[in-house]
């Protein structure tokens, strides 16, 4: 039942999405006049408006419309005449990529800082670290990758600015992503860490004489990391879809970028594509951070199906 209760919202998800994004885009302009280019006579726009169905009533474009979306069907880029979905999907790897190691580096940074914080409450290196972590929450991550840039591909010259072609292309991007995610995920990690100290079961560790690396690692730790997972899951289908900036900076070949180019040439198929893959993308990741949960902790699984 739950497997078929996803289906259902992600359906619902899906029809909400797309319909409310087919009437937006027509009110941003006609594509008509974008294609035919500049100096293009009336007549010029009017041929290219009955050969792309631009001339039909809106109704009637969005009914032809819904109907190629049930076979998947987006149609070609107005650009280049590329299959929408085929150009969205090659793009697709590479935020997946960006998004991947920007994960990864952020568990390797955040959460042993995040037990090391909640373990005790005083000393300067822990307040000089939660005072950093302050500045970065208050910092937008494309500041982060400008002065990454200025600092490392300007001034010092160890890293290029921008493209996809290999491992040093690939740590500024992961960098300025994990900047403005790391800090949210500390502070989780260390709350959910100081709680777990202050339980009645790590008490009565402690008083069975279990030593303090033990009750860490064996009962405070996956506690800790528990509560974790959902925002863990949160920020990673948030970089499905919120890496426009950081791919535009560093011309990263992304859904972001792409989805920037289409939107700013009027290529509707190409945009409605890349936002289909986006919201396909955050609905698997929250569903599968949600089953991971409720495996971790049955008592979470059950009270999603008593619900």
């Amino acid at each position: 039942m739950s497997a078929l209760r996803g289906l259902r919202d992600l359906a619902f998800v899906l029809f909400a999405t797309m319909t409310v994004l087919f009437f937006l885009l027509r009110l941003t302009g006609d594509p008509a006049i974008v294609l035919a280019g500049e100096g293009a006579s009336p007549a010029q726009v009017e041929a290219i408006r009955a050969e792309y169905g631009f001339d039909e009533p809106i109704l009637i474009q969005y009914f032809i419309y819904a109907g190629k979306l049930l076979t998947l069907d987006f149609g070609v880029s107005l650009a280049d005449g590329t299959p929408a979905l085929e150009k969205a999907l090659i793009s697709f790897p590479a935020t997946l990529f960006l998004a991947f190691m920007a994960l990864c580096v952020n568990l390797m940074i955040s959460l042993p800082t995040g037990l090391w914080l909640g373990q005790a409450r005083k000393g300067m290196a822990r307040r000089g670290v939660r005072g950093l972590i302050t500045v970065m929450q208050g910092f937008p991550g494309f500041v982060i990758a400008l002065l990454m840039i200025n600092i490392f591909a300007v001034a010092l010259e160890w890293l290029p600015t921008v493209g996809f072609g290999g491992p040093a292309t690939w740590i500024l991007p992961t960098l300025s992503v994990v900047s403005f995610l790391a800090p949210k995920l500390i502070r989780v990690v260390e709350a959910n860490t100081y709680a777990a100290l202050t339980s009645n079961y790590v008490r009565t560790a402690k008083a069975s004489g279990a030593p303090d690396n033990v009750i860490l690692w064996r009962h405070v730790a996956p506690n800790a990391l528990l509560g974790a997972i959902a925002l863990v899951g949160a920020e990673f289908a948030f970089m499905l879809t919120g890496l426009v900036v950081i791919e535009t900076i560093f011309a990263w070949p992304g859904i972001g970028w792409l989805l920037v180019q289409s939107t700013l040439s009027l290529d509707f198929p190409v945009v409605q594509a890349v936002v289909f893959l986006m919201v396909l993308g955050v609905f698997a990741t929250n569903a599968l951070a949600e089953q991971l949960q409720a495996t971790l902790d049955p008592r979470i699984g059950n009270a999603r199906g008593a619900g």
